[in-house]
């Protein structure tokens, strides 16, 4: 059996909401301190955190959030952008400022945020983290095509576990090397998320203007980036180039035996490197 630490199917915790521009929002909060926001993967919602939370806010205020639309948030059909929905969460929430912690999409939309926003965000970490703008090899579109193929859109359970086969076991393992506790929490979270994916591609969601990807040198805070040994080619030269072009970048050695979720699957050695970080 696998390589990955045991992670099993969790429920949400007993939800709360708040309205931010006009969305009411779910998100989880504990501990004290200076604030830390958790922003998922675009395959997962709130739940991929529950390694970190607990760590976490022995020494901050960490709040994690379902991006709109994913998890229990709603998705009125008004326009929006990821972006500000995270700094109203803040003015809803009375934070000045907080470090931003995102895995995947959830990278992406934290480095959106402190480049829309930068007076709102004293730090960044970023696992796995795509950025706007930036455009995905043709290794990557070959690698798709021999790992999933082919699958209907519709069908959510398929594409679930395309996507978890692409993305959480990654291009250099098989699905018998990662713990499939891991495997089947990433395709339930998954299903949610394409639910969530269909709807919000009837919406007008705003984006980042011009996009993040050749502004990495106005990223004027900490920068902390890692990757999964076993995640896309891709994500890592990118993890390498953020870290290189962000002025206060850091590129934490690449994490042995886990791909995408880094946070999820090896929350052990991401809270000791995360944890020194955080401000």
């Amino acid at each position: 059996m696998g390589c990955g630490g045991h992670v099993r199917s969790v429920p949400f915790s007993p939800v709360t909401k708040i309205d931010i521009n006009g969305a009411q929002l779910a998100y989880d909060e504990s501990g004290t301190g200076t604030a830390v926001v958790l922003l998922h993967a675009g395959i997962a919602d709130r739940r991929m955190w529950r390694g970190q939370v607990p760590a976490l806010a022995q020494r901050h205020r960490v709040i994690a959030l379902d991006l709109r639309g994913y998890g229990e948030s709603e998705l009125p059909t008004t326009p929006f952008a990821h972006h500000d929905d995270v700094v109203g969460l803040l003015d809803a929430l009375g934070v000045e400022r907080a470090a931003l912690v995102g895995c995947s999409f959830g990278g992406r939309v934290a480095v959106d945020t402190a480049l829309a926003h930068p007076e709102r965000v004293s730090a960044l970490a970023l696992f796995g983290a795509p950025v706007s703008g930036n455009e995905w090899s043709e290794e990557t579109e070959q690698l798709w095509e021999e790992l999933v193929g082919d699958v209907d859109p519709e069908d959510f359970a398929a594409t679930a576990a395309g996507e978890v086969r692409f993305w959480v076991v990654g291009p250099t393992r098989r699905p018998e090397d990662v713990d499939p506790e891991l495997i089947r929490f990433a395709e339930e979270m998954d299903r949610r998320a394409l639910a969530a994916e269909q709807a919000l591609s009837a919406i007008e969601v705003g984006e980042l203007d011009p996009p993040a990807i050749d502004r990495l040198g106005e990223l004027r805070v900490p920068v902390l980036v890692g990757t999964g040994a076993d995640d896309l080619a891709d994500i890592r030269r990118l993890a390498d180039r953020i870290a290189d072009e962000a002025p206060h970048g850091v590129r934490m050695p690449d994490v042995t035996n886990a791909a995408h979720l880094l946070p999820l699957e090896r929350p052990t050695e991401t809270n000791a490197t995360l944890l020194p970080f955080l401000p």
